[in-house]
């Protein structure tokens, strides 16, 4: 991923709590020359190697689980909020361009199949608790117990250990205080999630790094 410095995600901390936030990504692989992607939810085990292990799964007809099998290396791409800039915001818009802000991770590493039932089981459960812990009534799998136990054969599931990993937030850090805040404002304003997001982000940068 082409990343300026001004622009780069080093922290590991930070990494693997973008990849547990934005966890919809997108799994990238190559077999026979012929590029493949599957959007998934990955959850992040952030015990587990250096950067870290991604745990995912596939439905079983989908044939992308069997390019695991040559052992070549994958991407799984994680985004974040996005927006775009307009130079009306700047204070020389007429020196200026329209732009994008955003932020994304790419993390690399070569899959690995989960034959385990039980272990797959593991890993469905751990997804769930994840996402509905946030809710009233969080949904318990096992009241679905012998149903999930069924359809697990029609799932692969896989891990991947993160042998690289690259961040990029580009979030107008190559502007000018009184640009950014202007930028940040206008973002604040919006509607829509993405693009108020993108504010939210660029106002945690600034707390974080004094600008």
């Amino acid at each position: 991923m082409y990343t300026p410095k001004q622009f780069e995600m080093n922290d590991p901390a930070e990494l693997s709590a973008f990849m547990q936030h934005y966890n919809f990504a997108a799994l990238v692989t190559n077999h026979e020359n012929n590029l493949t992607a599957t959007h998934l939810p990955f959850m992040v085990d952030s015990t587990r190697g250096e950067h870290g292990t991604l745990i995912a799964h596939l439905a079983r007809p989908n044939p992308q689980w069997k390019s695991f099998a040559n052992g070549k290396e994958a991407l799984v791409i994680f985004t974040g909020p996005h927006a775009y800039v307009s130079p009306s915001w700047y204070e020389k818009p007429t020196l200026n361009v329209p732009t994008w802000n955003y932020t994304a991770v790419h993390a690399y590493g070569v899959p690995r199949v989960v034959e385990d039932p039980e272990e797959i089981y593991a890993m469905l459960d751990q997804l769930v608790v994840a996402h509905e812990s946030g809710y009233k009534q969080p949904w318990p799998m096992q009241s679905a117990e012998e149903h999930v136990r069924r359809l697990i054969g029609g799932i692969v599931g896989f891990e991947m250990m993160i042998t690289r990993v690259e961040g990029k937030a580009k979030l107008s850090q190559n502007r000018s205080e009184v640009d950014r805040y202007h930028v940040e404002q206008q973002l604040s304003q919006s509607a829509d999630t993405l693009v108020a997001g993108t504010a939210g982000l660029m106002q945690v940068r600034r707390e974080n790094t004094g600008g």
